[in-house]
């Protein structure tokens, strides 16, 4: 019996800082900015935890080349109304300087009971991320491609790292956003799963306790959507830059594809421990692209430039058949350059030795943050 292959839609989602664009600190977004962006794009704009916050979503897409235009309208529509306010969006995971403990949360309901439930440790959620959808019709299979699919996230993130600084404060971490993440509860990898039954039960023994409504409150870095028939990576660091987003968006694609395809041959990937897949979670969340990961199969670390020659060349096929080999091919730039977490560090050091001060020199990143933003529009 055939195997009838799923459509692999896409759908990106990303939050955005707002920043002033005199101070370069954050801002809140006035009501009025949201109203201005929702009558232009309807529910594909939302507010986020905090009110310097904003979610933006594409629409069902077949291709990165469909997402890149939605997307280049979605960013340049909050810039636009921002624009208006004396404010920016920035993209990146973590704002350089700003402090957490200045910060106020949207007032609605969904997010005052975050507040309350979750207390001091969601009060520090002052970091953005990008999800990306893949949709994958039968829940079973979906399910499946999860558990193989989990030894790519930390390729995924390592790639990604934007969030190097914390409250004026260079971490020595490439993504410090995890950092902050991973104090909530239901986050991290994900559990290897037979079946998605045996999701649902397990998400049911919560939902009938009172600990949780529904699935949404899990915040795997891989997990079944709670609205769509898809698997959604919530792994990667929110990327400065529209084309490094597509680039993470069309790797997670042809990923996925390619893993169904193995199935096609009666072939999967090893699924490894968890344990063994966090070390590499953490070599890329510590060093980004800057240090190799660890390839179980040959039981050695391997740089990471090689490791991407060994993806692309995985994936070309599934990248071709989407159109997408051009922005797969395109990590390599991504992994050349440091990413955005050497961009940032870059910027710095570049104001420190022109002889401004700290301060001056971290809203100097936050100026790049919002070039590397307009970048592509």
């Amino acid at each position: 019996m055939a195997i009838t292959e799923p459509d692999f839609t896409i759908g990106i989602e990303e939050e955005y800082l707002l920043v002033d664009r005199d101070s370069m600190a954050l801002a809140e977004g006035p009501p009025d900015l949201m109203e201005a962006c929702q009558s232009e794009l309807g529910e594909q704009v939302a507010p986020e935890f905090l009110n310097c916050q904003i979610e933006i979503g594409t629409r069902v897409c077949a291709t990165v080349g469909e997402a890149r235009e939605d997307l280049r309208r979605l960013r340049a529509c909050v810039s636009k109304h921002a624009a208006k306010h004396n404010l920016a969006p920035i993209a990146a995971s973590c704002h350089p300087f700003s402090d957490w403990r200045d910060q106020k949360n949207t007032d609605k309901d969904r997010y005052n009971t975050l507040k309350s439930d979750l207390a001091g440790v969601v009060r520090r959620m002052l970091i953005c991320g990008m999800h990306v959808h893949v949709g994958i019709d039968d829940p079973d299979r979906r399910t499946d491609l999860m558990n193989q699919l989990s030894y790519f996230l930390p390729h995924l993130l390592a790639l990604s790292c934007s969030s190097p600084f914390w409250q004026g404060q260079d971490t020595g971490l490439a993504c410090y956003r995890l950092t902050i993440f991973d104090n909530l509860p239901r986050t991290g990898l994900p559990p290897r799963m037979d079946s998605f039954s045996e999701f649902e039960r397990s998400v049911a023994t919560l939902v009938d306790l009172g600990v949780i409504e529904d699935s949404s409150k899990i915040w795997w870095d891989l997990r079944p959507s709670s609205k769509f028939p898809t698997i959604e990576s919530r792994i990667c660091d929110v990327q400065p830059r529209l084309e490094h987003a597509l680039t993470l968006a069309a790797l997670t694609q042809a990923l996925t594809r390619m893993l169904w395809r193995l199935a096609t041959r009666n072939q999967r990937w090893r699924i490894y421990d968890p344990f063994l897949v966090s070390e590499n979670r953490w070599r890329a969340q510590r060093y980004g692209t800057a240090r190799g990961l660890i390839d179980f199969g040959r039981g050695e670390i391997v740089e990471f430039a090689d490791l991407l020659e060994e993806m692309i060349a995985l994936v070309a096929e599934d990248a071709s058949h989407f159109s997408a080999l051009r922005e797969v091919e395109a990590a390599r730039e991504m992994v050349a350059t440091g990413g955005s977490t050497s961009r940032q560090r870059s910027a710095y050091e570049d104001a420190l030795s022109r002889g401004e001060d700290e301060d001056a020199a971290l809203r100097a990143v936050v100026r790049h943050l919002i070039e590397e933003f307009h970048h592509d529009l």
